[in-house]
């Protein structure tokens, strides 16, 4: 593994490759998008690695930086978020007095 970014996108190098037929291909480099990351085993000595630490103090419930959220569902009950618009189709107008 060359590099993996927080959103799971891998750069990988000398891949082994496996179709579903059961061809096996040698790969030089490859790219693979987070999104697509399934599953992917990781080797026991990077159980004790600094990226991982931060996570297990987030599960343990610990405070941690990482995962804050943002957009109008963090913002709602500290201030209401300020948009144009009535908020879509079929939505009530708003009253006049």
């Amino acid at each position: 593994m060359i590099e993996c970014e927080d959103n799971w996108n891998c750069q990988l190098e000398d891949i082994t490759y496996t179709a579903k037929d059961g061809k096996i291909s040698q790969l030089e480099h490859v790219f693979i998008r987070g999104s697509k990351v399934r599953f992917m085993i990781i080797p026991d000595i990077l159980k004790q690695a600094p990226m991982f630490k931060r996570l297990d103090a987030r599960i343990k419930g610990k405070s941690s930086s990482l995962g804050v959220g943002r957009g109008r569902a963090a913002m709602r009950g500290k201030a209401p978020a300020t948009g144009r618009g009535t908020g879509g189709r079929g939505a009530v107008p708003p009253v006049r007095r």
